[in-house]
């Protein structure tokens, strides 16, 4: 059933359930997930559903985001920009919205920042294309040159930290998030200015450190990995990709970087990490942290490589033992034994999604991938290719979807469904 907001904001506020941090992995906390990998820990979502199937609910949000919805306890938070007085520049309302999983009402909603963007952005972005975080206490809303705003459930902001304007290249606008480790928040700001990466107290919002970077607009949201006990932030660039002491800022490792506009997160297994791009060339780095110190452009630190069909805007998926990665920005899958870069299948064709934005979901072994037309691909995990379902809906998705319990959620250009059995 179909909802507007302003037929749902409840004059009762539900407070979120507050559970331990030990508790994260059941839900699903920041871009990427519970482990940062794209896979769900837990649950059993269904295979097949359309508009009339499965469909637990559908509301409508306003104005226009593709940061994936994040979720703690019975409470979604979503991301938006909503005009406020018409036309391509117009003031935005830069909004966090609160949604209860079970009935889809708004709980509450808080426009943090007001203004006309300083710059324009890609008729495929959004100027609200960052995922938030939460830790089950608060919750870090990412609207890259409108700021970095932490509220507590409630809605109330706590602190707010603005690190300037972004130059993008040509204009394509802003959309990596933040990355959260422990007690730090970390931010990439890789633009046409001075480009940085920064970490802040995540209860304050206080600058820790801030070291300067050598790089050009990019994408890709930070991955914090501890490796012998130390914390390292990974980020992938076109340059360089790069490693740094989480506590200090300090440089541990870097080499040569990805293809030009670096956009999809690393993800990280059993001590691998794995570095894609794909926009007019093909990179994949499969990088084992604990060899990498220094330059390790030509060292054994890098196990394997592979130079087609690596995506350009979808991340990567790590689910049990394989990685899985779509060609540049369409349905055609292929899969690799993570650890030894044995290739198991390669460029198959996803049936009914023909252009992708959204990183593949894995969840009960199953692979989800969200298409810009509505259809989604539902294919069997393993080392064999195996489709088993194709379902659309009334709208397009560029957001990832994400998993919980036995719930998909599915974040379109216009609604946000709940696809359950019950």
């Amino acid at each position: 059933m179909k909802r507007t907001i302003a037929s749902t904001v409840s004059v009762l506020f539900l407070l979120a359930v507050r559970l331990p941090a030990a508790d994260g992995d059941r839900f699903w906390p920041q871009w990427r997930g519970p482990m940062l990998t794209g896979a769900a820990l837990h649950g059993d979502p269904p295979v097949e559903w359309s508009e009339g199937k499965n469909v637990k609910w559908k509301v409508e949000i306003p104005g226009k985001g593709s940061g994936t919805p994040v979720i703690w306890g019975e409470t979604i938070f979503v991301l938006t920009a909503v005009p406020a007085d018409g036309g391509e520049r117009a003031k935005q309302r830069f909004t966090v919205l609160a949604i209860a999983r079970k009935d889809g009402k708004v709980l509450w909603q808080r426009v943090v920042r007001e203004e006309v963007p300083h710059e324009g952005t890609h008729q495929t972005n959004t100027w609200a294309s960052a995922s938030a975080l939460t830790d089950g206490e608060l919750v870090y809303a990412f609207f890259g040159s409108r700021g970095l705003y932490a509220l507590d459930l409630k809605g109330n902001v706590k602190w707010e930290k603005d690190l300037g304007d972004m130059t993008i290249k040509l204009n394509f606008g802003e959309a990596a998030s933040p990355a959260l480790h422990g007690d730090r928040l970390v931010v990439n700001w890789d633009h046409e200015g001075q480009s940085f990466i920064v970490a802040l107290d995540k209860r304050t919002g206080k600058e820790l450190w801030r070291t300067p970077r050598d790089e050009r607009t990019s994408w890709a949201t930070p991955l914090v990995v501890e490796v012998g006990g130390r914390a390292q932030v990974i980020t992938s660039a076109t340059s360089r990709v790069r490693s740094y002491d989480l506590a200090t800022g300090e440089l541990l490792w870097h080499a040569t970087g990805m293809t030009a506009n670096a956009i999809p997160t690393p993800v990280h297994s059993d001590g691998l990490v794995f570095l894609t791009s794909g926009f007019r060339g093909n990179a994949l780095l499969a990088v084992r942290l604990a060899e990498a110190k220094g330059d390790i452009t030509n060292s054994p630190a890098i196990v394997w490589r592979y130079d087609r069909d690596t995506p350009y805007v979808p991340s990567p998926l790590l689910s049990g033992d394989q990685i899985y990665f779509l060609k540049s920005n369409s349905g055609v899958l292929s899969s690799f034994e993570a650890k030894t870069g044995k290739k198991l299948y390669g460029e198959q064709r996803l049936e009914g999604v023909p252009n992708v934005y959204a990183s593949p979901l894995g969840v009960a072994g199953r692979i989800y991938v969200a298409g810009r037309d509505g259809g989604v691909a539902v294919v069997q995990q393993g080392p064999e290719f195996k489709l088993l379902a194709t379902n659309q809906l009334d709208d397009g998705f560029d957001a990832s979807p994400v998993a919980v319990d036995n719930e998909l959620y599915l974040r379109g250009q216009r609604f946000l469904y709940r696809i359950s059995a019950n």
